[in-house]
């Protein structure tokens, strides 16, 4: 299974050597305080640090309340028994969800504690140990404490009950088909395993995009198999989460209305939330995307999204449920004549005058950047502008426009690049990663989602290496200060076993991964030169005439959208002014965000001394280098790796050679038309 990618990097592969009798001397016996019942999510903790313990040393510890042996592991929750008690120390500083693993060294015996403030957290530090054995680490020293950085960790679902996932490049869900809910799969416990190994603490389950059959998992019809879907998911201490249909009172709720402000309609959400609470107790919330890309909201009945969130909160909140509003919201219907209208402007102009006016159970969604998971785009300046509003950040696991999961671009760099920026909302330091713990504002409910990339692909990710971005996913959510090289570092360890000649490739490949797919697509922030709809490979018009709003305006003079205040449409007024004023200068502005804001000629020099076209032609040709040259950096491994998973990952790279040859040559080929300069270097353009 492991060399097929099902198991990802909970494959526990045999330890060998001085670890094996190492690991072996401690974990042959765990200890669990007599007295505690071992349900739960306790239980779930006592049988994965077991499952994991067999795999990698060939048996499975016994499990005692009292220790027999001079070398044990004793798992539990803080406070509930001595061993624990006299190791822990002063936890005050651990959250709900924080642990600690500690080695005790006795006269007379020595054993790892490792414990939470709660089932959960006894949970993760069961994976965390397991995670350490995986690497090779000692552990005979040990004394960590850790608590998640941000208290709502989340993945989404666009999976659709048809069983098609949009944007998906995995295979079909794993959780519908045909139109029934898949509630008895042992996939979806497996993929319990993988998200609760990295700290994902909430799912939500179906596409943003709710469709008829999807808007009744919230009704008898489908609760049933969703409860049981939950429970699995409850026995790794993750919350599901439905998104929902604004328009569910009319879709098949009866009433000829979905106006938040209308008593009947108010009615009927809270019957269906308390319906929903009955067959799901710890029912994480409702997730809602309304008045955007032709979905329905409270704009039909001239209510804004403060009337149409609080509307549902108010049916969640007496059972302590949420509700995740999206900020994805703009014109769809633009026109391409009109250049005062801008979609970057959209989800600020919309939401900050708002700011205030919804209930403390209700959290903004807001993308990573203003547009829509571009590979190169600023970070939205409505994050942290809205100090009396719960807020989240959502990213985008699945790469919808950066490479698919057919082209590897491992996306931990560019999320970590989001999180430290500094938006100065409340003066330095108030970066992203701050506001989104609830550090800069004091928001009652913050965190982080993102959209899923994972199907019922026997690799759970279509490409072995698109793995790396989920397992980064969370490991970055869980603690941001972690860097991208230790995370892939993590990750290679305990997918592909501790080879080093395979960590370094692997590591290496990763880190680079996002500027070489950067480079042969989408020039200085400009980004959108992709076929419609598909949105993998290149057309650089594909969008320029469309409604959607996403051009990049190129001429015979010059390329970029003017987003001045002075000359454009003031977009970058929306940030704080030690970023407005950067990004509204020609010379100030970053280079790789200089077509984002500004319209410039060709021949504008950059930082870097090239003009605006060189640093085209020569950023595309240097991405298809790089991909030859981890292409023949893949074949080092012939040998190292699984059969299986080598030919696979082989067969990619050669696919996104030929995509990055493509984008080479159509850019190119554009650009020297359009503008009529040569390459510097005389290279092949058509």
């Amino acid at each position: 299974m492991g060399d097929h990618g099902y198991a990802a990097w909970l494959r526990y592969e045999q330890v060998t050597g001085d670890s094996m009798a190492s690991y072996a001397s401690w974990a042959n016996e765990m200890v669990l305080p007599a007295g505690v019942p071992v349900d739960g999510v306790l239980k779930t903790a006592v049988q994965e640090l077991s499952r994991g313990i067999r795999s990698m040393l060939g048996t499975a510890p016994t499990v005692e309340h009292e220790p027999s042996r001079q070398r044990f592991i004793v798992l539990g929750v803080l406070g509930g028994g001595s061993l624990i008690d006299a190791a822990a120390g002063d936890t005050a500083a651990l959250s709900s969800e924080g642990y600690i693993l500690k080695t005790v060294h006795e006269r007379d015996r020595a054993y790892i504690v490792a414990a939470g403030k709660s089932d959960k957290a006894v949970l993760y530090a069961a994976f965390h140990l397991l995670r350490l054995m995986q690497s090779g680490s000692a552990i005979d020293q040990l004394h960590l404490m850790e608590s998640p950085t941000y208290s709502l960790r989340m993945i989404n679902h666009w999976d659709n009950m048809d069983g098609s996932v949009e944007r998906g490049y995995s295979g079909r869900s794993i959780f519908y088909e045909n139109n029934n809910v898949l509630s008895d799969s042992e996939r979806i416990r497996d993929y319990a395993r993988l998200m609760a190994s990295v700290g994902i603490n909430g799912i939500a389950i179906n596409n943003v995009n709710v469709h008829r059959e999807e808007t009744y998992l919230i009704t008898e019809k489908l609760l049933p198999d969703v409860a049981r879907i939950a429970e699995v998911f409850g026995e790794y201490g993750i919350k599901l989460f439905l998104s929902v249909n604004y328009a569910g009172t009319i879709e098949i709720g009866g009433l000829d209305t979905a106006d938040p402000l209308d008593p009947q309609v108010r009615t009927w959400w809270k019957e269906k939330a308390a319906e929903v609470y009955r067959y799901i107790p710890d029912f994480g919330g409702f997730l809602v995307k309304a008045d955007s890309e032709n979905r329905p909201g409270p704009f039909t009945y001239g209510r804004d999204h403060a009337d149409g969130a609080n509307m549902l909160a108010e049916a969640l909140e007496p059972y302590g449920g949420l509700v995740l509003w999206r900020c994805f919201v703009y014109n769809c219907h633009q026109d391409w004549r009109d250049r005062s209208t801008d979609r970057a402007r959209a989800a600020y102009d919309h939401f900050k005058p708002l700011d205030g006016r919804f209930k403390d159970n209700v959290i903004l969604q807001i993308k990573n950047g203003p547009m829509d998971f571009q590979v190169r785009e600023p970070v939205s300046p409505l994050f942290g502008a809205m100090e009396h509003t719960n807020q989240m950040m959502e990213f985008q696991i699945a790469q919808e426009y950066t490479g698919q999961q057919k082209d590897v671009c491992f996306l931990v760099p560019q999320w970590k690049e989001v999180l430290n920026f500094d938006t100065y909302v409340k003066g330095s330091g108030s970066t992203v990663k701050e506001i989104a713990a609830g550090h800069v504002h004091a928001y009652t409910h913050s965190g982080i989602t993102a959209v899923s990339n994972i199907g019922n692909d026997e690799n759970w990710t279509g490409h072995h290496l698109a793995q790396a971005n989920l397992y980064g996913y969370g490991r970055l959510i869980w603690n941001p200060e972690l860097s991208s090289e230790e995370i892939a570092g993590e990750w290679a360890v305990q997918t592909f076993g501790g080879n080093e000649k395979v960590r370094d490739i692997l590591v290496n490949f990763l880190l680079e991964s996002w500027s070489i797919y950067e480079n042969y697509t989408a020039p200085l922030g400009v980004g959108w030169m992709v076929t419609p709809h598909y949105h993998y490979g290149p057309d650089i018009d594909g969008y320029e005439y469309s409604k959607w709003g996403t051009y990049h305006f190129a001429d015979h003079k010059g390329i970029g959208v003017d987003r001045t205040v002075a000359t454009g449409t003031g977009y970058s007024s929306q940030y704080m002014q030690a970023n407005s004023q950067v990004y509204d200068s020609l010379e100030a502005c970053p280079d790789e965000l200089l077509l984002f804001f500004h319209h410039v000629p060709y021949t504008h020099e950059l930082k870097s001394g090239k003009t605006v076209v060189q640093h085209i032609y020569d950023t595309h040709f240097a991405g298809v280098e790089r991909v030859e040259y981890w292409i023949g950096r893949w074949q080092e491994l012939e040998g190292l790796v699984g059969v299986d998973r080598f030919r696979h990952v082989a067969a990619r790279l050669n696919k996104q050679l030929d995509n990055a040859m493509a984008w080479r040559d159509i850019v190119n080929t554009y650009f020297f038309r359009k503008s009529g300069i040569p390459d510097a270097h005389n290279r092949v353009i058509y």
